[in-house]
C-alpha cells in the first residue's frame, strides 16, 4: 500500500460556483435597492442637487475615460453656427455606401438631392491616422425664438440639434487646430459641387414697407458657354484668362490694397451677345447673377444697401447703363435734385434718385469693398454717352467691344444650329457677313427658320443680299445729303468728325484694355 499525503488546500471539487438561483436572487436585490435608492433621492432631494450629484457622477466617469468630445450647435446663443452647416455638407461627402439609414431632402430652389444622417446615428472618419466618430443628435426643448432668414423677424424653434464629434484626448490639439479646417474647406467644395446658380432681381414689394429680402431669385439655367458664343477665339481667350486671373489673385488685391472685383464694359449694337457673355461668365465661374435695374432706385442709400445684401462670388449686371440714369450733365442733375419753386419744369416725381456721385461709390468707393471675389458687368449700346469718370480703370477695368458677327463667328453659329462647320456655299456667306453688318443674333434667327440645312443657308445668303443692298442705298443717300451744303448737313458732318476723333482717341488709349469681339 501507498501512504498519500493530505493537502494542506481544499481540492477543486471542494469550490462550488454559486448557484444560479443565487445570483439571480443578488441581482433583484440590487436592482430593488438602486430603485429605492433613486425613488429616495427623487422624494427627497431637490432638483438642482440630482442635478448636481448627476453631472459630478459624469466628471468623474469621464476623469477616467481617454475620450474626447467637441459639441457642435445649429445656433450659438442665436447666432447660426456656420460650423454646424459646414459639419453637414462635409458629412455628406463622407457618408459610406454601406449606411442602412439617412435623411434626404430636396431644398427650394434647388435641383440636387441632399443626403444627412439621422438622429442619433453615426459616421467615423479618419483623418492623418487619427480616428473621429460623428454622432447626429435632435432633442426637442423649451420653445425660443431665433433670427428668421430674412434677418428682420424671429420664429419659434423648440428642436436642439447638434453634432457630437469625439477622438482620443491626444489628438485634441490636431482635430481643432487642422482637422476642423480641413471639414471647412472640403464643405466649401461640396457646396459648390452641389450650387444651383441664381439670377436675382428685385422684389415688387421691397418699399412696400413689408420687412423682407430686398432680392428674389430664380434658378439660371441659361445654355450659354464660352463654347457656343459666337466671338472670335482670340477675343474669348483674353476674357476667360482675366477671370481666370482675377479669382486666383486674393491675396494679391488685399497685398496692393484693393476691394477684389473687376469691372467690365460691354458696348457695342443691339443684338451683339452682352446678354449671352453674362451669363457664359456666370456660367464660367459659377457664380451667381444679381440683375439691378437703376431706374426702380430712388436714393443712393438704397443703392448701397442693394450692394451690402449681395453675397460673394456673384456677377452684379447694370444693363443699358446710358439709359438707366442721366450721367452726362453733372451741373444739370444736380439743379434737377434741387427743388425750387421757381422752376415751372420741376417735378416732384424726379426729387430723389440716384447721382453720378452715388454710382461712383458704389463701383468704386468705400461701399465697393463690402464684399469679395465679386464681378460688376455694365452694357451699353452707345459708349459716347457715358461720363468718362466711369470708364476709367477701377470703375470699368476692361471694355469689351462686341461687334457685329465675323466669318469666325458665323462658322461657330453653323456648328451651333446646323451640326457642321463646312459648306461649298460657307465663302459666299462668309463674303456677304464681311458687308452686310449684321449682329450673331440676325443670323441665329435665320439659321432657326428653316428645318434643312440647304435651305438655311440659302435663306441667309437671300437676307444677307438684301441686307448689303439696302446698306448701299443708304449710304448713298447719306453721301447725298452730305452734298447738299445745308446747315443741317455740315452739323451733322462735324458731329461725326468728333465722334470720329473720339473712335481714335479711345482706341489708342484703352488699347490694352479694350477687347474687340
Amino acid at each position: 500500500m501507498f501512504w498519500r499525503p493530505k493537502t494542506m488546500f481544499p481540492s477543486s471539487s471542494a469550490t462550488q460556483m454559486p448557484s444560479a438561483k443565487t445570483m439571480i436572487s443578488a441581482a433583484a436585490s440590487a436592482a430593488a435597492t438602486i430603485v429605492l435608492f433613486r425613488s429616495i433621492v427623487k422624494e427627497y432631494l431637490p432638483y438642482e442637487f440630482q442635478r448636481y450629484i448627476l453631472y459630478k457622477l459624469k466628471t468623474l466617469i469621464n476623469s477616467f475615460s481617454l475620450e474626447f468630445t467637441l459639441v457642435i450647435e445649429e445656433y450659438d446663443n442665436l447666432n447660426q453656427n456656420n460650423l454646424f452647416k459646414a459639419a453637414e455638407l462635409y458629412l455628406e461627402s463622407i457618408i459610406p455606401p454601406d449606411a442602412k439609414k439617412l435623411k434626404i431632402s430636396l431644398i427650394k430652389k434647388e435641383s440636387n438631392f441632399s443626403l444627412s444622417l439621422d438622429r442619433n446615428q453615426e459616421i467615423v472618419d479618419t483623418f492623418n491616422g487619427v480616428t473621429l466618430k460623428w454622432k447626429y443628435i435632435s432633442k426637442h426643448g423649451p420653445i425660443k425664438y431665433i433670427p428668421s432668414p430674412d434677418n428682420f423677424n424671429s420664429m419659434p424653434k423648440s428642436e436642439d440639434k447638434f453634432f457630437e464629434l469625439s477622438f482620443h484626448k491626444k489628438h485634441k490639439d490636431v482635430v481643432i487646430d487642422v482637422y476642423l479646417k480641413h471639414v471647412i474647406e472640403k464643405s466649401k467644395e461640396t457646396k459648390e459641387e452641389k450650387k444651383s446658380l441664381k439670377l436675382f432681381t428685385l422684389t415688387p414689394d421691397r418699399m412696400s414697407g413689408r420687412r423682407g429680402d430686398v432680392w428674389q431669385s430664380v434658378n439660371l439655367h441659361h445654355p450659354a458657354t464660352f463654347d457656343t458664343l459666337a466671338m472670335d477665339m482670340e477675343g474669348k481667350r483674353v476674357i476667360m484668362e482675366d477671370l481666370e486671373r482675377f479669382v486666383k489673385r486674393r491675396e494679391f488685391y488685399r497685398r496692393v490694397g484693393k476691394a477684389w472685383k473687376r469691372g467690365y464694359l460691354l458696348f457695342g449694337p443691339p443684338g451683339t451677345g452682352k446678354s449671352s457673355l453674362i451669363a457664359a461668365i456666370a456660367n464660367y465661374l459659377k457664380f451667381d447673377i444679381y440683375d439691378l435695374e437703376l431706374t426702380d432706385l430712388k436714393t443712393n442709400s438704397e443703392l448701397r444697401n442693394l450692394l451690402i445684401s449681395t453675397e460673394n462670388k456673384s456677377v452684379l449686371v447694370v444693363e443699358d447703363i446710358d439709359c438707366s440714369i442721366e450721367l452726362q450733365d453733372r451741373l444739370a442733375q444736380a439743379r434737377a435734385m434741387m427743388p425750387s419753386r421757381h422752376n415751372p419744369a420741376y417735378n416732384q416725381v424726379n426729387q430723389y434718385q440716384v447721382t453720378l456721385s452715388g454710382l461712383l461709390n458704389f463701383v468704386d468707393g468705400l461701399w465697393s469693398s463690402c464684399g469679395d471675389e465679386r464681378i460688376i458687368i455694365f452694357t451699353t449700346n452707345h459708349k459716347e454717352r457715358l461720363d468718362p469718370a466711369l470708364l476709367r480703370p477701377g470703375r470699368m477695368d476692361m471694355h469689351i467691344l462686341m461687334s457685329y458677327c465675323t466669318p469666325c463667328g458665323f462658322k461657330l453659329l453653323a456648328s451651333n444650329y446646323l451640326g457642321f462647320t463646312e459648306h461649298p456655299l460657307f465663302p459666299c456667306v462668309e463674303a456677304l457677313i464681311e458687308k452686310a453688318r449684321v449682329t450673331p443674333a440676325e443670323v441665329g434667327e435665320q439659321l432657326l427658320r428653316y428645318e434643312e440645312p440647304e435651305s438655311a443657308i440659302t435663306g441667309l445668303i437671300e437676307f444677307l443680299e438684301d441686307k448689303s443692298e439696302r446698306l448701299k442705298r443708304e449710304d448713298g443717300n447719306k453721301d447725298s445729303n452730305g452734298e447738299s451744303g445745308t446747315a443741317e448737313g455740315k452739323l451733322a458732318q462735324e458731329l461725326d468728325g468728333n465722334n470720329g476723333e473720339v473712335v481714335k482717341k479711345e482706341r489708342k488709349v484703352h488699347k490694352s484694355q479694350m477687347v474687340k469681339l
